[in-house]
């Protein structure tokens, strides 16, 4: 059975800050789903926020028509490359758009770029990893997980919300996680099916106790 943690990272009071709805920007790479879970999410008045700005590194990413489709602006930066002194430059680019955005929240759902520490520590952040604290960093997430499961080293896994404290990969303080359990006869199609509905409801909730709570 399924079960849902709240972190210590955050006291679970959602909220908007001085009565106003909160200011998210969602940081995506890729088709934008959770993006449109937490835009859903705000039309409907499930969140007291609204997304003011998408920001994608990927030119063709499908969260680019969802932003869109909402009439929400919607950048494309330039964040690619290894060398140091590029990834800082990027980092750089980045913090400027972001400050020009005015957030209350800054929403990693997909992002698939390692962030420097300046970035973290100059914004309330808050990152969706489809594992458990301290399960499956890094990229492939759930195929590893269906992987161990087929091998029978786990009977579960999950979905974390947790907030961004520097450059390190799917680590800082938990505000909210939920198990994922495994079915008999799982296809990897059938656990990323119920997983992703997770996440979708985890991203929101998350948002909301993010925007409620103290940044630790």
């Amino acid at each position: 059975m399924a079960h849902t943690t709240v972190g210590s990272g955050v006291v679970a009071q959602p909220g908007a800050t001085e009565n106003q709805p909160g200011r998210i920007v969602v940081l995506a790479s890729g088709g934008g789903t959770n993006c449109q879970a937490l835009i859903d999410a705000c039309d409907d008045g499930d969140l007291d926020a609204r997304v003011v700005a998408v920001i994608t590194n990927r030119p063709g990413a499908g969260v680019i028509k969802r932003a869109e489709a909402a009439d929400i602006a919607c950048h494309v930066i330039e964040h690619a490359g290894s060398d140091p002194d590029v990834r800082h430059a990027a980092d750089g680019r980045l913090i400027e758009l972001l400050a020009s955005c005015e957030p209350d929240l800054v929403v990693l759902a997909g992002w698939m770029r390692i962030l420097g520490a300046k970035v973290g520590a100059a914004f309330p952040m808050i990152n969706l990893h489809p594992a458990q604290p301290g399960e499956f960093p890094g990229i492939r997430s759930i195929e590893r997980a269906y992987e161990a499961w087929v091998a029978g080293e786990i009977d579960e896994s999950g979905v974390m919300v947790h907030w961004v404290p520097d450059e390190g990969v799917d680590v800082g303080p938990v505000i909210l996680t939920e198990t994922v359990p495994f079915v008999v006869g799982d296809s990897l199609d059938d656990f990323a099916s119920r997983l992703h509905a997770t996440e979708h409801r985890l991203i929101v909730a998350g948002a909301a106790m993010a925007l409620g709570g103290p940044r630790p």
